[in-house]
């Protein structure tokens, strides 16, 4: 949980962190906090896609959506494409289920939403140890009917929400941070995620520990991580 005044600064700082870096062509998946009108139309602006999770903080396009699913669920699914994986390892056998549809427009402010083509549903079913947990998730798209590329955005999203943690923490030592000062903690976090953000686009073999500690010794290659240059 974050504190209310945190996420107004969280919903401030995307526009900006976009404005930073080239979108074009990307597939920028945000948490329900972006579901913004403001941001998607920056992103088609950019001439990027947006696959945008849906929670309370847009309760009646959420709720629209969770209808408009449940819907086609209790049809035919003519107009809906399904994707279906599983995966098992270290006693755990994970088969998630996402299905996307075309965005109908009778979903509230429709044409408010721009470049809204698709909405999605993503099930998880995890078993571990005899367990059963299920996570839903929805979703407004700009990604025209093509549930597998839909999956990978989404899946994909949430791997690295996963392993971003661990990575910060290796890369930043962000676990032995004497940072006390809560405002100040959440500023270093955000800069080290886009830090860490810069590091990975950059074409380069070394590790991420090593690219840090480059830009540390060369100016040069510091402007190559930033600017996304290897020229």
């Amino acid at each position: 949980q974050v504190a209310c005044a945190e996420k107004s600064n969280e919903i401030t700082a995307i526009p900006e962190l976009l404005r930073l870096v080239d979108i074009k062509g990307a597939i920028i998946t945000i948490d329900a906090m972006g579901t913004q009108k403001a941001i998607a139309a920056q992103l088609i602006e950019g001439e990027a896609d947006y696959v945008l999770a849906l929670k309370g903080n847009q309760e009646t396009l959420h709720q629209a959506v969770i209808d408009s699913i449940d819907e086609q669920l209790e049809g035919d699914l003519a107009s809906a494409q399904e994707h279906v994986t599983t995966e098992k390892g270290h006693g755990r056998e994970e088969m998630r289920t996402d299905l996307q549809l075309p965005a109908p427009e009778k979903l509230p402010e429709f044409m408010r939403w721009k470049g809204l083509k698709s909405i999605a549903m993503a099930t998880s079913r995890c078993l571990r140890d005899g367990h059963e947990t299920v996570e839903v998730r929805y979703y407004i798209s700009s990604l025209t009917l093509d549930v597998k590329r839909f999956a990978r955005a989404a899946r994909g999203h949430w791997g690295i929400e996963n392993s971003c943690h661990w990575t910060l923490d290796m890369t930043f030592r962000e676990d032995e941070s004497r940072l006390r000062e809560r405002n100040l903690r959440e500023n270093f976090a955000w800069l080290n995620r886009f830090a860490l953000s810069l590091l990975k686009q950059h074409p380069g073999r070394q590790s991420l520990v090593m690219k840090r500690r480059s830009c540390g010794w060369s100016d040069a290659f510091l402007m190559e991580v930033v600017t996304g240059s290897t020229c």
